[in-house]
This record gives structure tokens, C-alpha cells and sequence, in this order.
């Protein structure tokens, strides 16, 4: 699968499952037809000591089934328990996990995307909490971050990591007279450095928004520097918190400086993300957002001495403001699975110090585990984002606590007509406002849900 349809494919998926229009009826539909059907394939597997897992993460993370693999097989040796592995397509990975829960025959262990793409499950009742089945050493440090916790439980466990800020040309840099060692910390740092990139004839931000991914990148970098807590970025989404306050639409107001200022180029309502990304790759934008699973390809690209990573420069006055951005992907067990006990197992195995190494070993990929030691990656960018944005102090990914509706009807649009000048940041904001009390008052049940929710998240 190619990257480009990851993270479309990703939100998408939330449509289809429980926040979907009928995908929830049509789950419980298939478990009237299935009832039968479970029972036989639970106890056969039962039978066979078989664990059945469906899992993702090769369509991103390149090479990580080269650690999965291995583990699985150095799992069975240890436990005499095979794993029935089955590498999930991105469109599929969650609504069918929601469809074969309903229908009462899940697998045993399930890949789970963060925040919202697995707690309507974990609402639903289709997700196990792990409290009471791992040790809490290895909830602590797998990596599954805020997110996963629902009224003090966690559900999920992380695999590997994800970070995000932008990445950039250390020698457009250097030819722009600027420091390619010290990237932009500050806004009006970051606006002077986009004027000598474009005045050397450059394009300053290379970016595709057709798609509407580099607006969510875009808010995540950006609006996370006016919060104190990922419970402030639940309670905007939900409508606890003004968007009309211009602290919580000044990201937008930023966005639109850019784009009056030419930082971008002219074409971005015409990319989609990862061609947007591709100008940076191929050396015509001096920097673009970009997530560090990425980074490596960009190195092939451009040469590891010419690529260089930061977090977006600060403007806001949130707590959360100048602290790297962490998302993970990861792993949860089913409440119908057949076998809790050695389901907890091989989640505990993935989370040994000797796994915890091998992923970097065998596949290049920075687990989530902050057991990790970050000191066999030779590579001296890639080691910088490992102790900054995995194992040193970072923020969650807030878009994981999105509703579709916003994603939608306010963050893609507001993003798209911005950048094609079409709109202020105020009115951003006042989309946005209007936006979430239409869904609050669609979505009465599901207030209180993202209400509890957030609790854990203050």
C-alpha cells in the first residue's frame, strides 16, 4: 500500500466503525447471522493452541514485520503457543475488528490505532482492560500512552512510534545564510527564516492540503501550543471550550499569515500530503511537516547530512507549548477473545528488553516502549528524535480525540480555505464553534462518554 493512502484510509476507518453512520447496527446484524459460527471457530481455536492476531503497521513502518516475524516465532518457542497472524489492510484493520466483536468472534490480539479509533470500541464493550491482566511495569512503559486510559483502565499498549514536527534542508539553510545546527525555536524566528529561504528562491514550506491531512498536521503542531492539557483539546471538540476565544483559533490566524506571506507554494490546494512532501524530498521546499518514521526516506533523498528535524516554533502560551509531539500505534485484547491469559502473554513477550532492542535491530523502527536504549542507533538525527520526541517529556497527538464531524466540516475546510485565501482565522474559528454544536447536539450519548474521558486526560 502506498503511504499516501495511510492516513486518509486511517479517518476514514473511523467512519466506517462504531462513530459511523449504521456500521454499529450492522455489526450486531452480523452477529445474529455469526452466532453459531463463533462458537465453533472459538473452541477450534481452543483446541489447536492457537492464538489468532490481526495486526498493521508495514504499510507504515516499514520493515516491522521483519520484528514481527521473529517474535512471533521466538514466542511460540518459549510459550509452544503459535500465533495466527494476519497482516490487516488499512481500510479494514478496524471496522472488521468492530464487525467480528459484535458478532462475538474477534481475535485474540488486536493493533489499535490511539485515541478515539479505539475507544468507541472500548465504549462498545469490545475491548478488555489490561489492568488486571498485565503487570503494571508494562503498562507503565509500553508506550500506550493518555489516550488509552478510560476511567483509570487502559486498554491498549504501544508498538512503535510516531512523532511529528517539521522537517527541513540544513543546506538551503546554510545557502539562505541561515544556521543550519539551530532551527527556528520562536514565530518571528521562523517567519525570518522563511523570508531568506524564499528571497534565495526557495519555496520556505512545501505542503498539499487537497487531502485535508496537512491541516490536521498543521492543528496538532499548532494548536497544542495554546493548551495546558489534552483535555482542553477534548473539551473544545466537544463544546466545553469557546472556540471563539481567539487563544484557541490563534493557530489558524498563524496559518493565514503563512499563506499571506507566500511561505507556501502556490500549488498546496492542489497536492495532496505526501506530494506536498515530495517538493521537500526533492529539494524544492526548505521544509516541510513530517512525521519520523518518514525521516529516513527523506536522508535517501536528500543525503543524512542535508536533513534536519524540529518542533514547530512557539507562539502560544499553553502549558503543552515547545514540547514534542508523540503519537503510537498499538495493541489491545479483545473482550471476546478466546484466551486472555496467553493473549497477555505475547503482549508482555513484545515488551521484553530483548524485544524492546530487537525492533530497532531488525526493522529500524523506534519502539514506543521507554525501556528502549536509545544508544545502538548510530545515526545521529535519528538519535536526537529518539531521546527528544520518545523517550524525553512529549505531548499526545490530539487529533486522536477528533470527531469525525470536525475532521470533516471544520479543521478540512477551514485549512483548505485558508491557504486558498478564502478565509481568516477568526472565521476559522467560527466555523469551528458552529461545527461542534451541531454534532453536541446530535451526539447527546456520546458527550458523556468524551466528558468521563476526560477526565483521565486532565
Amino acid at each position: 500500500m502506498e503511504e499516501l493512502d495511510r492516513p486518509l484510509s486511517r479517518r476514514r476507518l473511523l467512519q466506517l466503525t462504531a462513530g459511523g453512520v449504521g456500521a454499529v447496527a450492522l455489526a450486531r446484524a452480523l452477529a445474529l447471522a455469526d452466532g453459531a459460527n463463533a462458537a465453533l471457530s472459538a473452541a477450534a481455536a481452543q483446541r489447536a493452541s492457537t492464538l489468532k492476531m490481526w495486526w498493521w503497521g508495514q504499510q507504515e513502518a516499514v520493515g516491522i514485520q521483519n520484528w514481527m516475524n521473529d517474535t512471533l516465532k521466538k514466542f511460540q518457542q518459549r510459550y509452544g503457543v503459535k500465533v495466527a497472524a494476519t497482516l490487516m489492510d488499512t481500510n479494514n484493520v478496524i471496522p472488521q475488528f468492530t464487525n467480528a466483536a459484535a458478532a462475538g468472534h474477534p481475535p485474540d490480539v488486536q493493533f489499535l490505532f490511539n485515541g478515539i479509533y479505539h475507544m468507541e470500541n472500548v465504549w462498545l464493550g469490545y475491548l478488555n482492560e489490561l489492568n488486571s491482566l498485565l503487570p503494571a511495569s508494562v503498562l507503565k512503559s509500553s508506550g500506550g500512552t493518555k489516550l488509552s486510559v478510560y476511567k483509570g483502565k487502559q486498554y491498549r499498549v504501544g508498538f512503535y512510534s510516531v512523532g511529528f514536527g517539521i522537517a527541513y534542508n540544513k543546506s538551503h539553510f546554510r545557502k539562505a545564510g541561515l544556521d543550519p545546527n539551530n532551527p527556528p525555536k520562536t514565530w518571528a524566528q521562523f517567519l525570518r527564516a522563511c523570508q531568506k529561504l524564499k528571497a534565495k528562491g526557495y519555496i520556505p514550506i512545501g505542503g498539499g492540503v487537497k487531502d485535508g491531512f496537512l491541516g490536521e498536521w498543521y492543528l496538532v503542531n499548532a494548536l497544542t501550543q495554546n493548551l495546558d492539557s489534552p483535555a482542553d483539546a477534548l473539551n473544545l471538540f466537544i463544546g466545553k471550550l469557546d472556540w471563539h476565544n481567539p487563544r484557541y483559533y490563534e493557530h489558524w490566524s498563524r496559518l493565514e499569515e503563512l499563506k499571506k506571506k507566500g511561505y507556501f507554494n502556490d500549488d498546496i490546494n492542489s497536492l495532496q500530503l505526501y506530494q506536498g512532501i515530495q517538493l521537500f524530498d526533492t529539494g524544492k521546499a526548505s521544509m516541510c511537516f513530517n512525521t519520523t518514521p518518514a525521516i529516513p526516506n527523506s536522508q535517501k533523498k536528500l543525503g543524512a547530512k542535508n536533513v534536519g528535524y524540529f518542533v514547530m516554533p512557539r507562539f502560544g502560551h499553553g502549558k503543552m507549548a515547545g514540547i514534542p509531539i508523540t503519537d503510537t500505534q498499538g495493541f489491545g485484547i479483545p473482550t471476546k477473545g478466546h484466551d486472555h491469559a496467553t493473549a497477555a502473554k505475547l503482549l508482555a513477550f513484545m515488551h521484553s528488553k530483548e524485544r524492546v532492542q530487537a525492533m530497532w535491530t531488525l526493522s529500524r523502527q523506534i519502539p514506543a516502549d521507554t525501556r528502549f536504549n536509545g544508544s545502538v542507533i548510530a545515526d545521529p538525527l535519528l538519535r536526537t528524535i529518539q531521546r527528544k520526541w520518545v523517550a524525553g517529556k512529549h505531548n499526545v497527538y490530539i487529533a486522536d480525540l477528533m470527531p469525525t464531524k470536525f475532521w470533516t466540516d471544520a479543521m478540512f475546510v477551514a485549512s483548505q480555505k485558508i491557504l486558498a485565501g478564502d478565509m481568516t482565522g477568526k472565521q476559522a474559528g467560527d466555523l469551528a464553534a458552529s461545527v461542534t454544536q451541531t454534532w453536541k447536539r446530535q451526539n447527546p450519548d456520546m458527550i458523556q462518554n468524551y466528558t468521563t474521558w476526560g477526565k483521565d486526560l486532565a
